[in-house]
């Protein structure tokens, strides 16, 4: 026996030491970024600070507040208000659009610009139909510019809303109907007693979304470099690649960095703050009130043209758009585009969620301040936009690769080149990095399923912390794990900006393939990228539509 217990102790010492290291390099990496764009930033003195803010800064600051206030106005509105219609209101459809109003999560944003630019510029089939019915010339009438800072909003507001709505709906269906109830029982009206009960209620659920749809806002590249709105995230990239301007880049991503960090400590105060106690909660059913007529009417409205605006139409445009180009979905050139993609999607999932996995399972194992350190480093890289992550990996790894050839020049008269900057293994790496959170936010929901008799049990039978995870953990976690692969592997596929900035040479994806198509007005061209990206979206979001439609 004490044999038996002098092998185990070992074997558990080293496991926890693996864990821990493997944690440790992971935090590493996801706090890299943050800390180069930091130094790279103050390095480069005050002159080009002065010169930013003399020129641009002032104009990219308020560009993205702006764009970020009506994104956070437009997601909430349509969020919590279709939220709130299919959960507590019965009307013909509802539900049909309660599944429905998850399908814009598909699109990325800048598909939808592409989308909506053939349709509504000024050569655009609505313009030209206006002015050949009304004869009309260019100057006899006015449309609303699609390539602005209010069509940016609305291009981010159809696809980032589903985030609100699935957070709110979650919310409103756990509430219990006492207190809207009690409310009504006062002399409140539905609406009064929506706006100053379940809504209070609902608030951090809600403030949650919204604040994730704003950082996914100031991340945004692809749609508001098409659209020519000029934010931090098109300044990074200009400086770094148009005017060669490395310490500008770094200036104005720490700017951003800022504001992201800023938003991510909005969020968790408010989350760690407001605690909603319900002891009734599951002792009666919200009242359900059921439409008919001008309401009912109105609630399908309401609730189509979000579905309507944010995905039928984008697919029938951009299906009748890919008809007409010249692009061929099976030649080599496109098999290879697809191939790409894969490749970086599928090796970037299995890293991200195999880093998700060692942190969350160290937090489980053994908790304490450096766990939970990793793991709060870990989440902060959802709230770094790619173009921040981009620059904080080249600035170090561009040193390296630098320093280190210099030296093989000096001793050995060899030149080693760039070894590690322009590699797919640092494009990997910014994707971990940035996907890292969705990855650990359902491993973890899918941990909470086992109980911690099972590892006591696991330890009894003379396991380790690595025969634990692999014999107990991993076959129930299953489900999760798939999830948290296919959100990630999804997530790199619309990601543009690090893959713009860091792909190695001759190595396009569909991202990249469809916003240099869009770039050069060939949007018929960018249609088919764009739809195989789609299509690649919609895997993930018919698994949580699926979830959605379970009512409890």
């Amino acid at each position: 026996m004490s044999n038996a217990s002098t092998q185990i102790k070992p074997a558990k010492r080293d496991g926890v030491r693996s864990l821990s290291a493997l944690a440790v390099f992971v935090a590493i990496l996801c706090a890299l970024p943050m800390i180069a764009v930091f130094l790279a930033a103050i390095s480069g003195g005050t002159q080009t600070v002065q010169h930013l803010a003399q020129t641009v800064l002032g104009d990219y600051a308020r560009t993205t507040l702006a764009l970020v206030l009506l994104v956070a106005f437009g997601t909430f509105s349509i969020g919590v208000g279709a939220a709130w219609l299919v959960t507590m209101t019965r009307f013909p459809g509802v539900r049909f659009f309660e599944v429905a109003l998850v399908l814009p999560l598909a699109f990325p944003a800048y598909v939808l610009a592409y989308a909506y630019t053939h349709v509504l510029d000024h050569p655009g089939v609505v313009q030209s139909s206006l002015r050949a019915m009304m004869d009309w010339g260019p100057r006899d009438y006015w449309f609303p510019e699609i390539r602005s800072l209010g069509g940016a909003a609305c291009m981010l507001v159809l696809v980032l809303y589903p985030y609100v709505y699935l957070l709110a709906r979650a919310a409103f269906v756990q509430q219990s109907g006492s207190t809207f109830l009690a409310a009504r029982a006062l002399g409140s009206s539905p609406w009064v007693a929506f706006f100053k009960v379940s809504l209070p209620l609902a608030r951090p659920a809600i403030a949650g979304g919204v604040l994730l749809t704003v950082m996914e806002t100031i991340a945004d590249f692809g749609t508001v470099a098409y659209f020519g709105v000029q934010t931090f995230a098109t300044g990074i990239y200009t400086s770094w690649f148009s005017l060669f301007d490395r310490v500008g880049a770094a200036q104005l991503a720490l700017c951003l960095l800022g504001f992201a960090l800023l938003l991510a400590m909005l969020e968790r105060l408010q989350r760690g703050n407001a605690r909603y106690h319900d002891p009734a909660r599951q002792s009666r059913e919200a009242p359900i009130a059921t439409l008919k007529g001008w309401q009912a009417a109105a609630a399908i409205t309401l609730c189509g043209l979000p579905v309507l605006l944010g995905a039928v139409l984008p697919v029938i445009v951009l299906f009748s758009m890919g008809l007409g180009s010249e692009q061929n979905l099976l030649s080599a050139r496109y098999l290879g585009f697809i191939q790409n993609s894969a490749k970086l999607a599928t090796v970037a999932a299995l890293v991200t969620v195999g880093a998700a996995i060692s942190i969350g399972f160290l937090q489980r194992m053994r908790g304490g301040r450096m766990a939970q350190s990793a793991a709060y480093i870990a989440r902060l890289g959802y709230a770094v936009p790619g173009g921040v992550i981009a620059v904080g990996l080249l600035v170090p790894f561009a040193a390296f690769d630098n320093a280190l050839d210099a030296w093989m020049r000096d001793t050995f008269d060899i030149s080693t080149g760039l070894l590690i900057t322009g590699s797919i293994w640092l494009l990997v790496i910014a994707y971990m990095v940035r996907f890292l959170a969705a990855a650990l936010g359902a491993y973890e929901g899918g941990q909470a399923m086992v109980h911690v008799n099972m590892d006591a049990a696991s330890r009894s039978l003379g396991q380790g912390p690595i025969g634990t995870l692999r014999r107990v953990h991993l076959p129930i976690l299953t489900p999760s794990l798939l999830t948290a692969l296919l959100i990630v592997f999804v997530d790199v596929m619309k990601e543009l900006p690090a893959t713009l900035i860091m792909r190695p040479f001759n190595f396009d994806t569909l991202a990249v393939q469809a916003y240099q198509l869009a770039s050069d007005e060939r949007l018929e061209g960018a249609a088919v990228p764009s739809l195989v990206i789609v299509a690649m979206g919609l895997l993930p979001v018919i698994l949580i539509c699926r979830q959605v439609g379970r009512r409890p």
